[in-house]
């Protein structure tokens, strides 16, 4: 078990030299000059070679990439363009507020995504089933902010239950801080609820036809013992690898939800920058979102050995 650890871990270092590449590429392979862009139209060429100078584009691309990285492992990811703030200062100031949302999303979304792929998949086929399936199906093809503005519409303005936007510290009362949380991760995890449903119902399908579901029904065992004991326990990897899979949707929602909701998140960092053309905030922001999902893929392998025995790498 060691071992795999570690040759897993080791493994996520070469993954991630590879998306920090790419991550350093997208100032070169952006449109147009990035230097000239960011100077806007009323510049000098003295000012366009002020800031080309400022973002290393007057180097070699190798030699500006490996000054680069050293800088990210040391913790040092640049300089903002537009406030002329340190970038990791600036995801810092934001990063709760991104990480609470995501949280709670996940959080909402296994509570009740998990229990209706249960009952799906223990009465298909009949009228239930159907229905769950029917919500998933909606839940899946919604875009994101379209259910946060209905949701908004609802709770917020015409029900007056919850904040339109905004969003509170921890620090400053935890029911505030959920209130305002509330709404903006509903809609985060809708998507996230139909995806997991329907992947634990497709799971639990394939076991319940498994010889020990029948020798367990022939011992007598009650219903809720063979689905939350037996079945769903031997249905997990599955659940476990869309649960991975699914962070990019929460990584890609989150932007667009605190848009919506007007939380200053990691997201409204990220529209803020590429409006303002900031490269080195964009390039911070994706290369911690890739450093997120690339942990939590090496949580979910780890994982399969704890829920499968059978499983050895």
């Amino acid at each position: 078990m060691l071992a795999y650890v570690t040759r897993r871990i080791v493994a996520t270092i070469p993954i991630m030299l590879i998306v920090a590449f790419f991550v350093f590429s997208l100032l070169y392979i952006a449109p147009g000059d990035p230097a000239a862009i960011i100077a806007g139209d009323q510049a000098t060429p003295a000012d366009v070679e002020r800031i080309r100078a400022s973002l290393g584009l007057d180097q070699p691309f190798l030699m500006r990439f490996v000054a680069w990285l050293w800088q990210v492992v040391h913790g040092d990811l640049g300089i903002s363009i537009s406030s002329n703030l340190p970038v990791a200062q600036m995801i810092g100031q934001r990063i709760v507020p991104t990480l609470s949302l995501m949280a709670l999303a996940l959080t909402l979304s296994l509570v009740s995504a998990i229990p209706m792929g249960v009952v799906a998949g223990w009465r298909n086929g009949t009228w239930l089933d159907r229905l769950i399936m029917a919500v998933a199906v909606f839940g899946f093809s919604t875009p994101v902010f379209v259910v946060g503005y209905l949701l908004a519409y609802v709770f917020a303005l015409q029900l007056n239950w919850l904040p339109v936007q905004g969003y509170t510290p921890p620090s400053e009362g935890l029911l505030a801080f959920l209130q305002n949380l509330i709404l903006p991760a509903a809609a985060l995890g809708l998507i996230y609820t139909a995806l997991i449903a329907r992947v634990t119902r497709a799971a639990l399908l394939d076991v319940l036809s498994e010889d020990y579901i029948r020798t367990a029904r022939a011992k007598g065992l009650g219903q809720r013992a063979i689905l939350f004991i037996h079945a769903l326990k031997n249905a997990a990897v599955p659940i476990v690898t869309v649960v991975g899979i699914g962070v990019a949707l929460l990584i890609g929602g989150a932007v667009v939800t605190e848009s919506v909701f007007a939380i200053p998140g990691l997201g409204r960092l990220t529209v803020d920058a590429i409006l303002r053309r900031d490269y080195p905030v964009i390039q911070g922001v994706v290369l911690l979102f890739s450093l997120v999902y690339v942990l939590v893929n090496l949580l979910v392998d780890l994982l399969y050995t704890v829920l499968d025995p059978r499983i050895r790498y």
